[in-house]
């Protein structure tokens, strides 16, 4: 990794969010095992440009995000693009946890007793952010479950996958545009555990050459033109 400009450890249950500008490359780090990582992204000069999950999922013919992968925006554009994944699957389905389903999971978690360990939720920690760049709960759309698997059984059941994510596992978004990642550590919300014990996460911020997406330019001819019309964003 080239020179790193930003490294934090966001702990289990916290939130953060930053812009990660064009050319820079984004490494979160699974420091123990078992994190999940509910994840916005947004157009940083126009948020009202945000990340489609449902288009990035068609043009790429999969459900399965890892390496080779980009993350549409609703404009077509390569909000980031996955250029290395050591974990091999990240769920694009279940969305994020609220305050009621981790109350009914996990007991009452309040902060009156347990002080700064108090039961945190995805919706509530995710809002926080989004407030710090002038967004809302209309801006709270679709959340990508990185480290974590979710499968469809044949009756479509979505079925939570255990230990997908091993300690030490990376996942490396290259981005194309200026995006900004909205991001907090929280249990996947079909995680079975019936103890509240999100994870921590690290993240690292570093330059890099525009080289290491080709493997997501040439993996499909949808994205080739994806990173054309993010291209012509800044013509």
């Amino acid at each position: 990794m080239n020179d790193i400009l930003l490294e934090e450890t966001i702990p289990g249950g916290g939130h953060a969010s930053l812009i990660v500008k064009r050319g820079q490359l984004l490494r979160l780090t699974d420091v123990r095992g078992g994190a999940n990582v509910a994840m916005l992204m947004f157009n940083a000069a126009e948020k009202s440009e945000r990340l489609n999950l449902p288009d990035t999922l068609k043009c790429q013919h999969t459900a399965k995000l890892t390496r080779g992968h980009c993350l549409y925006s609703d404009m077509g554009r390569v909000l980031a693009a996955i250029v290395a994944d050591t974990c091999g699957w990240h769920d694009s389905l279940a969305g994020v946890s609220n305050a009621a389903e981790v109350a009914d999971k996990y007991g009452a978690g309040r902060y009156q007793e347990l002080r700064n360990a108090f039961y945190r939720n995805g919706t509530d920690n995710l809002l926080v952010e989004l407030g710090k760049w002038g967004l809302g709960l209309a801006d709270l759309l679709m959340t990508l479950n990185l480290f974590s698997r979710v499968d469809v059984t044949d009756a479509g059941a979505l079925n939570f996958v255990r230990g997908n994510s091993k300690a030490g596992d990376t996942i490396e978004l290259y981005a194309p545009m200026n995006t900004l990642v909205v991001l907090t550590a929280i249990q996947h919300p079909l995680d079975p555990n019936p103890e509240y014990a999100p994870k921590p996460v690290k993240l690292t911020l570093s330059a890099a050459d525009a080289h290491i997406a080709e493997i997501c330019r040439t993996s499909c001819d949808e994205n080739a033109r994806g990173f054309i019309n993010t291209e012509r964003f800044f013509l």
